[in-house]
């Protein structure tokens, strides 16, 4: 059972499909959180066709935020969500940290605020001391202490290179209580022998090929009609139209990809006219660069909104 403002909910299932990690906005004078565009965005997504929703992901900044702000965040886009229909989207939260004790912690923070799954990566601050043996206890430690099941987030960029193989996620998913695997590292191979959620747009066709259960994919933020239908293509056997799709999609990713959450935010404020700026220390695009993300993903805007 998940929570939602103190009260017992049916948790929803992970369908299979597009999913986002999304952006967590802010007042561009203040740098307090924007509640209303948080929630207008949850809300947008969701009409768009996408199965899930990820709060306090890489995307979305939660790194910046405060343990009392990454529940409202969460709480807010639950709310949002149910209050426009969409009370059967699931949402998925980030909650890493360095030790046990905090992460299961931020897992109790993540379900009494709607969350029904947690997204969590590998411990790595002391890089020196995590081995194998070192993330196995982590993670089945965290497991055994999460009130919600556990989504291990395979992303080597982001913990010091730690890159787990397919036989140790193989090993952990015995547990009952760890249920799948984001791959961010976007090895293929890995994912055909291990299902499990692909991590880039630039790769949702090759996820679906290779039996992936879906995408969680920070350019859905930008372009969630086109990931859905690139994903549903392939699902209709429509094999050859889902191929030539992705080469356009996977184009504009790369853009949104490089400029990364500076440039996500200002690709969502040039085309949908909210979005603004990321939290300090990120910077600010210039105006030179706005143009350079706004124009490089022209072509696959032109696709998603003929969808």
């Amino acid at each position: 059972m998940a929570q939602a403002n103190g009260t017992a909910r049916q948790r929803n299932p992970l369908r299979p499909g597009i999913y986002s990690p999304v952006m967590t906005f802010f007042d561009p004078t203040t740098e307090d959180l924007d509640i209303p565009t948080i929630r207008k965005h949850a809300v947008r997504l969701a009409e768009a066709g996408l199965q899930g929703i990820v709060t306090m992901g890489s995307n979305g900044e939660a790194v910046h935020l405060s343990r009392e702000e990454k529940i409202t965040v969460t709480k807010e886009t639950r709310a949002a969500l149910d209050e426009a229909g969409f009370s059967h989207i699931p949402i998925m939260v980030g909650t890493s940290d360095h030790s046990i004790r905090n992460t299961i912690e931020l897992c109790k923070d993540a379900a009494s605020a709607g969350g029904e799954y947690s997204l969590l990566v590998s411990a790595s601050y002391y890089r020196y001391a995590m081995d194998e043996d070192a993330l196995y206890t982590y993670f089945t430690k965290v497991a055994d202490g999460s009130p919600i099941p556990i989504v291990l987030y395979n992303y080597p960029g982001a913990v010091a290179g730690i890159d787990m193989d397919s036989d140790f996620l193989i090993r952990l998913a015995e547990h009952p209580n760890i249920i799948g695997t984001k791959f961010t590292c976007g090895n293929t191979g890995k994912l055909t022998r291990y299902m499990a959620f692909g991590g880039m747009a630039d790769f949702t066709a090759q996820t679906a090929a290779s039996g992936g259960s879906g995408i969680i994919a920070g350019g859905a933020n930008v372009l969630p009609k086109t990931c859905v239908k690139v994903w549903n293509l392939w699902a209709e056997g429509k094999y050859d139209e889902a191929i030539a799709m992705q080469k356009v999609l996977s184009k504009g990713d790369w853009v949104l990809t490089k400029a990364a959450i500076p440039g996500t935010k200002s690709a969502i404020q040039s085309y949908y006219g909210y979005g603004g700026y990321p939290r300090s220390p990120l910077k600010r695009l210039s105006d030179e660069q706005v143009k350079h993300v706004k124009d490089g993903i022209a072509e696959v805007m032109a696709l998603e909104n003929s969808l």
